[in-house]
């Protein structure tokens, strides 16, 4: 029996070429995405897509433009609201809902009745954490526990039992930790209470960075809520160019990849090559950071151009010495959150060796689930935090002594980077492990024919190009010299983006070559 609740939205990256070979197109579009097939409550509006880029946005800043500066909170908020219920529908009342509750316990938090009272305020931030987590765990998490259920039912003979599907609210996952810093921070007196709704509300559906981050610590963003005096142009003028920089990374390049990788994945499990295999894995691994850090480019100028300085998300991690500052310079906005309300509330590396290795394994473990409702994601987490601990063991997690040892040491991490991303992206447990086998044994044979169509010469050159991202020196992030840069390079980096690779970009969003950001599933 399956109890079933749903707007079924399947994720596919599917490109102009391929709808030209129905075949390949219907192979594909089969196995587009990593984990099993992800129901959202609704299609998302992206920002890389027609209706975005030549109405919301325009619309949004013309608005920003002409009302008076006070009024932009309220101007966010509401196309905040516009924004999220375009995509989730009635799944707006349970983002409203989840608000509601968390305001007024804010309000109670930060209360003079309360303020001698601590048992009563922790008792109250404890109810809060778990209404939060209860609304993502039913939501997210639900139909994972009923199928593991029942596949043990099954086992042991009892019969099958109810599976729950449900659809997943978009951005639920975001939204939920935005609520549980701000209920921390106030708890922890770092800020007061949020006392105008509106504000609140701005704070946790703003557009930019609702659906998919960067996760915005409350106490990063409280002061800036307050201030609305801005210089609108000098705001656009360093804004745009990072949003046309995103744009670029995510059309230009993770859409042009993203095919490869479909195609090469879609035979994991069923005795996938050598060549396709490794190709797949590395595509991949290129795919989903110009395509996520794309979005957080696009996410930070179009909060720029508002007048919010949202947080870096990404810092060149490719470029990585070790796993431990992979995760110094990749989703950041994450590092930081689980290390300030998870890994330092359990002790951090204050209680001894055996301690601080367990914290390290319960913050990945979290950070797998928190990424998707599959066993896949488990062991990526797992995998991470079992290497982070082996490198504090063998002390690779100090910088490197000399240039030979950087350049062996950034080599051997980005392998297990890309080892890693071989869980997050395969389907299945045994997809996983098929690819893993093909690229560290041999399985002769060329590319299959899918991923040879796939690989055309167009995408040949744009994965060379992008793998060359990982040989640029660790310290040249593109992001921070277009927005605030000084010099010709950087005035030159700028003009490129705004006058060539945006234009360039829209060109082939009008052309319909346009798929949805991988980061909106989870």
């Amino acid at each position: 029996m399956r109890i079933s609740f749903r707007f079924p939205v399947r994720l596919t990256a599917q490109a102009t070429a391929e709808s030209k070979v129905p075949h390949l197109a219907a192979h594909l579009s089969r196995k587009a995405q990593p984990g099993p097939l992800i129901l959202l409550s609704g299609t998302p509006m992206s920002f890389s897509s027609s209706l975005f880029l030549w109405f919301f946005m325009p619309v949004t800043l013309l608005a920003y433009w002409v009302l008076p500066s006070h009024w932009r909170n309220s101007l966010v908020a509401v196309v905040s609201l516009v924004f999220y219920t375009w995509g989730a529908g009635p799944y707006t009342a349970l983002l409203l809902s989840v608000i509601a509750v968390n305001y007024a316990m804010g309000l109670a938090l930060d209360s003079e009745r309360l303020r001698e009272r601590p048992r009563t305020r922790r008792g109250l931030l404890v109810t809060t954490i778990v209404w939060d987590l209860t609304i993502l765990g039913v939501w997210k998490y639900a139909g994972f526990a009923s199928r593991q259920i029942d596949a043990l039912s099954s086992a042991l003979g009892l019969g099958h039992s109810p599976i729950v599907s449900l659809a997943l609210p978009i951005g639920i996952s975001f939204f939920t930790f935005h609520h549980l810093s701000y209920v921390v921070d106030v708890y922890r007196r770092s800020r007061p209470a949020q006392r105008s709704p509106v504000r609140f509300v701005t704070y946790i559906a703003m557009f930019p960075q609702l659906i998919a981050g960067p996760i915005v610590r409350y106490h990063e963003i409280s002061e800036q809520l307050s201030d609305t005096r801005r210089d609108r142009y000098a705001d656009f003028a360093a804004g745009f160019p990072r949003f046309a920089l995103g744009l670029a990374k995510k059309v230009i390049v993770a859409d042009t990849i993203a095919p490869v990788a479909d195609a090469a994945f879609a035979h994991a499990g069923g005795q996938i090559t050598t060549p396709t295999a490794w190709l797949g894995a590395v595509a991949y691994t290129l795919q989903i950071y110009f395509d996520f850090s794309g979005y957080s480019d696009m996410a930070i100028g179009l909060g720029m151009m508002l007048g919010f300085r949202l947080p870096e998300n990404f810092d060149r991690p490719y470029s990585a010495y070790s796993v431990t500052d992979f995760w110094r310079r990749w989703h950041m906005s994450l590092s930081r959150w689980f290390r300030d309300y998870v890994y330092i509330p359990l002790g951090g590396n204050r209680r001894g060796t055996l301690v601080t290795y367990r914290n390290l394994l319960v913050i990945f473990v979290l950070c797998g689930f928190w990424h998707g409702a599959n066993w896949t994601f488990l062991v990526w987490g797992l995998y991470h935090g079992g290497l982070l601990v082996a490198e504090r063991l063998l002390g690779w997690d100090r910088p490197p002594g000399t240039v030979t040892t950087a350049v062996l040491r950034r080599a051997v991490t980005f392998l297990l980077v890309v080892v890693g991303w071989v869980f997050f992206r395969a389907e299945t447990m045994t997809g996983a492990v098929d690819v893993l086998q093909a690229m560290f044994g041999w399985r002769p044979g060329g590319l299959d024919e899918f991923t040879a169509f796939a690989l055309n010469h167009q995408r040949t050159l744009t994965l060379a190009l992008a793998l060359g991202v990982v040989l640029l020196p660790a310290s040249f992030t593109l992001g921070r010299l277009v927005e605030a840069g000084r010099g010709r390079t950087a005035v030159a980096a700028r003009v490129v983006v705004t006058w060539v690779a945006a234009p360039y970009s829209a060109v082939l969003v009008a052309a319909g070559t346009f798929s949805p950001f991988l980061y909106y599933q989870f």
